[in-house]
């Protein structure tokens, strides 16, 4: 059985299911990724991704959304940046899925009908790593953290038996090398009968082992490592995947033996082939990874925001479970939205006690006529939270009722309104509810945003009820309290001190990190990228946000021409900076900081350039094209103004073309872009 989401509500906006979705799935990234403590079901996870990318499918202005993996990395390690980002998978779930993904390389490759040749891999259940080689010796090792920069665990991964320390000389001088660190059965189930503390399993048990700050109990537990993939190297390393994999057991790396080659046509067989052996393997995996096999085509397919468009995992089916639902709880995000979630009796799904699970809204309630008292049916593919599948209503008790979603907000008692085409119902308490103010304290304050250690969820509550946090200025005060922090239970000199270090250490901080950080709703991390880069500085990107309040302004236009940014973006933005009291805060909070301008990518004729495609490209498809110039540090908008550097026009180019002359602005042929773009 495959695990498929719910079909959002016709009259749903796609913009706001889009954002509760996100919300989730970067909560559910943090938590899997970086506390190695998941919160949400594998297969729960799958079906919001499967949802949000079928929203981003049918509505192109979405386009630039789901590109976040990962979570940054926690404080107790070093941070060392990848040469190249790590980022995460795309998953399907059937043969239709899968033919559907090799349908979308052709039309981005412009192949036709011409079949594609894939290596088929196990996705191993572990922690992904990269280890950096320089001179051919080991030199560093890093999780991968938030897919830009990880952990470095590079002492812990040189206890790794498996771990060749050289290479031999025909390797490049320098090469990064991904894998995934796991443990086996056997050493899982050895593991936790020689501790008190037990592993939930073996993923989890991997992950902690490496994570120890003391490498001594790193290298007393057995790890295990599998390579798999490429990161930067000096020199290429073969012609196909296969032969770089062919390479790296040549080297001395562990490969998976079941690795193979595969058509296009036989993926399928393959797939069934792997999950009758999946029961009998000595490590854990969750389905297959398939990647095109010719490496010239990897790099044509390059990235789609946190994936690669050249490999996919295809999941195997998630696993099922019967347990009561007792309660369903209301939660007040920072936008307003009302979550509801459920409470259950604990039922040990796949060998993991699970005791909540998301409701998702109001409709989604309704559509499964979940009840509480009701006995209903879970999934989970993984070791987390899992998702309800449905209620069994056979089971249902005599006096049970349909759920009633509240019209206040539970935590400030304001009417809760659900705007008409949207499934989210909203608490208007705006900043007077605590609820809210807390959510918008704490996102400030996440991985993602300003990254302070310390400043969690329970810190922020107990620092708001004092009445010490009000907004988010009021954090960057915080250190002419560090005495009455002190002095409250359970804190001391030495943790209060460690906070305002913390806090007094992101006073400098990344333009996109400090747009994500407001909390404007529809802004998630790839949007605030996308701001950041356009507008390079936050004086420019305000100037600019106040003047786009005017419709039809310059600034207007300008902010709707940004590949990704649409209507409902622009409204969003403009009716944030329309609000006195956000003006106020900003002006309060920003003398507190330094934050710094975005730097454009070095070197190339589209570094920090705009550019605009019109017409029909022989070559390339218009999305490989655009994907190339983003990749050199371009900015691509789909309108043509005074502001724009370069137009590429193919046959039929129109109206953009004329008035790009009209400018003077510069016109590129397809082969003058190629020749500039190094292809």
């Amino acid at each position: 059985m495959s695990a498929r989401p719910p079909a959002p509500a016709a009259a749903a906006d796609p913009r706001a299911r889009l954002a509760e979705l996100l919300a989730r799935l970067a909560a559910a990234d943090a938590a899997y990724h970086r506390d190695d403590a998941p919160i949400m079901d594998d297969a729960a996870y799958d079906a919001l991704r499967r949802e949000a990318e079928s929203l981003r499918a049918r509505h192109p202005e979405l386009a630039a959304t789901l590109d976040q993996v990962g979570a940054a990395p926690a404080g107790a390690f070093g941070k060392l940046r990848h040469r190249l980002p790590m980022l995460s998978l795309d998953n399907v779930f059937e043969p239709a899925d899968f033919a559907e993904f090799c349908a979308s390389i052709r039309r981005f490759l412009g192949l036709g009908a011409a079949p594609l040749a894939f290596v088929a891999e196990p996705k191993i259940d572990g922690l992904s790593i990269s280890l950096t080689y320089e001179n051919r010796r080991f030199a560093r090792g890093a999780t991968r953290g938030d897919g830009a920069e990880g952990e470095d665990v590079t002492e812990n991964l040189r206890t790794l038996r498996e771990l060749p320390a050289t290479l031999p000389e025909d390797a490049p001088d320098f090469i990064e090398i991904r894998g995934e660190v796991y443990m086996t059965k056997a050493d899982f189930v050895a593991l936790n009968q020689g501790q008190s503390r037990q592993f939930a399993n073996p993923r989890n048990a991997a992950a902690g082992s490496l994570r120890q700050l003391d490498p001594a109990i790193t290298a007393a537990r057995r790890l295990s490592l599998f390579a798999y993939a490429r990161g930067a190297a000096s020199a290429a390393v073969g012609e196909t995947h296969w032969d770089y994999l062919a390479t790296l057991r040549r080297w001395g790396f562990p490969v998976n033996p079941l690795a193979e080659r595969v058509s296009e046509a036989g993926a399928e067989a393959f797939q069934r082939a792997v999950a009758e052996r999946r029961a009998g393997l000595d490590y854990d995996i969750d389905g297959v990874v398939y990647k095109i096999d010719d490496l010239a085509l990897q790099e044509r397919l390059g990235f789609a925001g946190r994936a690669p468009r050249w490999a996919v995992a295809w999941k195997f089916p998630a696993e099922r479970a019967l347990t009561t639902l007792r309660a369903i709880d209301i939660q007040v995000g920072r936008t307003g939205a009302l979550t509801p979630r459920a409470r259950l009796d604990p039922v040990n799904v796949g060998g993991v006690l699970v005791s909540h699970a998301t409701l998702h809204n109001e409709d989604e309630i309704a559509r499964k006529d979940v009840r509480i008292g009701d006995t209903v049916e879970l999934q989970r593919a993984g070791d987390v939270i899992p998702q309800i599948l449905r209620a069994l209503p056979e089971r249902r008790p005599a006096d049970s009722a349909p759920f009633v979603f509240p019209d206040h907000c539970p935590a400030c008692g304001a009417l809760a309104i659900r705007p008409a085409g949207e499934v989210v119902r909203r608490c208007t308490g705006g900043l007077s509810c605590p609820a809210q103010v807390v959510e918008r304290l704490i996102h400030f304050c996440a991985r993602a945003a300003f990254d302070i250690e310390g400043m969690g969820e329970r810190t922020v509550e107990q620092f708001h009820a004092l009445g010490w946090l009000l907004s988010p200025a009021d954090i960057f005060t915080l250190r002419d309290r560090e005495a009455a922090i002190a002095a409250l239970e359970g804190w001391g000199e030495v943790s209060a001190r460690k906070l305002v270090a913390a806090i007094e250490a992101r006073r400098r901080v990344p333009l996109a990190r400090f747009i994500f950080a407001l909390g404007i709703r529809r802004i998630g991390e790839q949007n605030a990228k996308l701001l950041a880069r356009h507008y390079s500085s936050y004086a420019t990107w305000r100037q600019q946000m106040e003047q786009a309040g005017v419709i039809g302004s310059d600034a207007r236009l300008e902010l709707g021409s940004i590949s990704g940014i649409g209507p409902s973006i622009a409204e969003e933005l403009a009716g944030f900076f329309a609000e006195p009291h956000n003006r106020d805060l900003l002006d309060r909070l920003v003398p507190m900081l330094t934050i710094e301008d975005e730097v454009a990518a070095e070197g190339g004729a589209f570094a920090g350039k705009t550019i605009v495609f019109t017409g029909t490209l022989e070559t390339l498809t218009r999305p490989e094209a655009k994907a190339r110039a983003e990749a050199l540090g371009a900015k691509v908008t789909e309108s043509v103004s005074k502001k724009t550097d370069f137009v590429v026009v193919g046959a039929e180019a129109g109206s953009k073309a004329a008035k790009a002359a009209s400018l003077g602005v510069t016109i590129l042929s397809e082969a003058e872009f190629r020749d500039l773009a190094g292809l």
